[in-house]
């Protein structure tokens, strides 16, 4: 497996196209409200990349039609974009990608569209959390696996259960990359590759509520959990730069 080490140009880049993500899904979030549908907010989405000077990275790659993953309720990841409309107390995932000067950014956001129950208040809360208490806690020699288990921790200590077959990954010229970091373990944590100054990757809490089995849909993109009930998905692009991580994709 080979990580790739960062310059501190290339971390500028990949800044650069992280800022993109973060102003957008800030942008959508400001936005969004009942009575939308799911293609008029990835227009939107496509429309703010591109004023910015990025082309969004989703659009096309592996064969996916919209620019921005809208994921509605009980979809986690992947969501197509189409004709569905927002209702009040719907949760939505918004997952951008940019491309920006060869270098890519991608992140991730479950919103409340108006008023939600405490029940979903709780389980965005747990993806954010486990997202950003992963990210203060990174430093270089951590195994890649101990902070898979951080992850899977959090998640479990709050009740819920991570998705399982999808994961974080590695980011840079390409848009998805070595390593690959799940939110569940396999193995022991003191396997594997260690983070290193100058890795970049993207972290994605996927969270579900009682079984983190996934169910592919018939678009062929969209996945739920087995349980058929709500969930969330929150990411981040960091670097690692001084011996902490950096996000990249915030607004």
């Amino acid at each position: 497996m080979a990580i790739a080490i960062r310059k501190p140009d290339e971390i500028a880049k990949l800044a650069a196209a992280g800022e993109i993500v973060g102003k957008t899904l800030k942008y959508l979030q400001n936005l969004v409200k009942p009575g939308m549908t799911l293609s008029e907010i990835d227009a939107l989405g496509e429309a703010y990349i591109r004023d910015h000077g990025a082309v969004p990275s989703f659009k096309g790659l592996y064969g996916f039609t919209g620019s921005v993953c809208t994921s509605l309720n009980e979809v986690c990841i992947h969501g197509v974009p189409d004709e569905t409309v927002v209702k009040e107390g719907d949760i939505l995932g918004l997952d951008i990608g940019t491309k920006l000067d060869g270098y890519f950014g991608d992140a991730a956001i479950t919103m409340a569209v108006g008023k939600i129950s405490p029940e979903d208040e709780a389980l965005i809360s747990c993806s954010k959390g486990a997202l950003y208490h992963a990210i203060e806690v990174i430093k270089p020699g951590m195994r890649f696996k101990e902070l898979t288990k951080i992850l899977e921790d959090y998640i479990t200590e709050a009740g819920f259960v991570p998705l399982r077959d999808y994961c974080g990954h590695g980011i840079g010229t390409k848009p998805h990359d070595e390593p690959n970091i799940p939110n569940y373990l396999e193995g022991k944590p003191n396997q594997g590759p260690k983070i290193k100054n100058g890795m970049v990757f993207c972290l994605e809490p996927m969270v579900c509520q009682k079984s983190g089995h996934p169910v592919l849909l018939e678009d062929q993109w969209s996945v739920i959990s087995d349980d058929q009930l709500r969930t969330a998905h929150y990411e981040h692009q960091v670097a690692i730069v001084d011996g902490k991580a950096v996000i990249l994709t915030e607004a």
